[in-house]
């Protein structure tokens, strides 16, 4: 351990697949490491929540010149996701950006990284589910009493997070299965809504009042959450099977694939729905689906495809929400509970993890209130882009550095690749919003506190070494 920041040399993927002591950690029949189809599933799934039933209706008003922005946005999060692909090939351990920033930087910024990705994940857990509710309602009526609805919100969080328990095998089953059944419905408006397509329904370029690069600017802020959760295979690297090959190509696919989805579905939407429709609709793919085919029926299947779509993403966000303190907990950065693994899981993490995205959606539930809760979901946004800018920060390190030999032109490439990266998180930073920045500084600091305490600790026990050593 180090108590100064010093930089440790990396370990490899095979040193730190299994804590010591932990007959369950990759051992037994429950636990397996994903190939590269689960890892894939896992990014896509994980990027892919329920928001993108909702996106098309959320950037109508700005016109199509949204597009415009989603494929700036796409170039942005392909680069990220290139990042994460070489930084994983160089140390493919769990834990993702922890890994990267601590082994650049030292342990403070291993801890800000997991520390900021921690709290992301499990009040994003609380926000997906309490969103799933909502679709839930529409196949089964749970929404009119509060103690109903929060129920409901409990159980989508709990189911996968039995899943997690049960081991990484039904993990990623559980992914690939929910991967795939939401991708069906996806597909069926983003391919099959181009035959209806009907130019004369997209409605102006630039709808905003603004000038085109505004519009772009303005649309992007809406979109700029869209692609969190590209770091999905990195944060689960030391699960995944030739884990400095398939990492990479799962990001860039699974990012890819997702991008895919989002631009043709959103186009496909434009041009079915009309726009003046569009803007006020609160279902924009059930409309896409009713006039493409007739009936009213679009609204039961797409809600039923958002459920699949987000009990897929609690199930991958519940294992990631545990990886990256499984990670700084073996670093001495956090809690040893949280090191502790069964089945290749760290069942310690995922059990604090959904306790607590249960007592926020619990109180969100019964305060009356969603502003509270709305405004912790908004922090996320932030907490989300720290890890993001350190592990690229942590690539332009290594690069400027040169503390591996590479030819120029892929210094190069990498370098490009870098900082477009960078310009991408610190893109998604401002979007948050100045409140957001704001309070999600005061979660950082909560955590400069925490690891103050875990440094002291550290310390402690290593001075207590080498005086018993003496």
């Amino acid at each position: 351990m180090h108590s100064t920041g010093t930089v440790s040399a990396p370990a490899s993927a095979e040193t730190h697949a299994v804590p010591a002591g932990d007959p369950h950690g990759d051992t037994g029949r429950h636990a397996r490491r994903f190939g590269l189809p689960v890892a894939t599933a896992l990014v896509m799934g994980n990027i892919i929540g329920g928001g993108i039933f909702l996106l098309p209706a959320s950037i109508a008003p700005y016109g199509t010149v949204s597009l415009v922005a989603f494929g700036v946005l796409t170039v942005g999060a392909i680069a990220l996701a290139l990042v994460f692909g070489r930084l994983a090939a160089r140390d493919p351990r769990t834990g993702g950006p922890h890994v990267y920033a601590r082994e650049a930087f030292g342990d403070f910024a291993g801890f800000l990284a997991a520390w900021s990705y921690w709290i992301t994940t499990w009040v994003s857990n609380a926000a997906l589910a309490v969103a799933a509710v909502g679709y839930l309602d529409v196949l089964i009526p749970v929404g009119g009493h509060a103690w109903t609805a929060c129920l409901a919100a409990l159980a989508l969080q709990w189911l996968p997070a039995l899943a997690n328990f049960a081991g990484t095998r039904y993990v990623g089953a559980v992914q690939l299965v929910s991967t795939v059944l939401k991708f069906v419905p996806l597909l069926l408006v983003a391919v099959g809504g181009l035959f209806f397509f009907d130019p004369s329904r997209l409605g102006p370029f630039n709808s905003s009042g603004h000038g085109a690069i505004g519009a772009v600017s303005a649309s992007a802020a809406l979109l700029l959450f869209s692609y969190l959760g590209v770091e999905s295979a990195a944060v689960s690297a030391g699960e995944v099977e030739n884990a400095r090959r398939n990492v990479g190509r799962a990001t860039v696919i699974g990012t890819a694939g997702a991008a895919l989805v989002y631009l043709l579905g959103t186009l496909s939407v434009f041009g079915t729905v009309a726009h003046d429709r569009l803007v006020n609709s609160t279902a924009p793919f059930s409309d896409a689906v009713n006039t493409m085919f007739g009936g009213t029926w679009g609204g039961t299947a797409v809600a039923l495809a958002a459920l699949v779509s987000m009990t897929g993403c609690l199930n991958g966000w519940t294992l990631l929400s545990a990886q990256t303190p499984y990670a700084a907990a073996k670093d001495g950065l956090f809690p040893a509970a949280f090191a502790r693994r069964r089945r290749g899981v760290p069942t310690v993490g995922v059990a604090v993890t959904v306790v607590l995205s249960s007592l926020l959606t619990a109180y969100n539930y019964l305060s009356g209130s969603g502003k509270v809760f709305e405004v912790l979901v908004l922090v996320t946004t932030f907490t989300a882009t720290v890890p993001y800018l350190l592990a690229t920060a942590a690539q332009l390190f290594h690069l400027v550095s040169g503390d591996r030999p590479v030819d120029r032109g892929r210094l190069l490439r990498d370098s490009v690749i870098t900082a477009v990266a960078a310009v991408f998180s610190i893109w998604l930073m401002a979007g948050a919003g100045y409140a957001a920045v704001y309070q999600g500084v005061l979660f950082l600091f909560v955590g400069i506190l925490v690891y103050a305490v875990m440094a002291a600790r550290r310390r402690r026990q290593e001075t207590a070494a080498v005086t018993a050593g003496e």
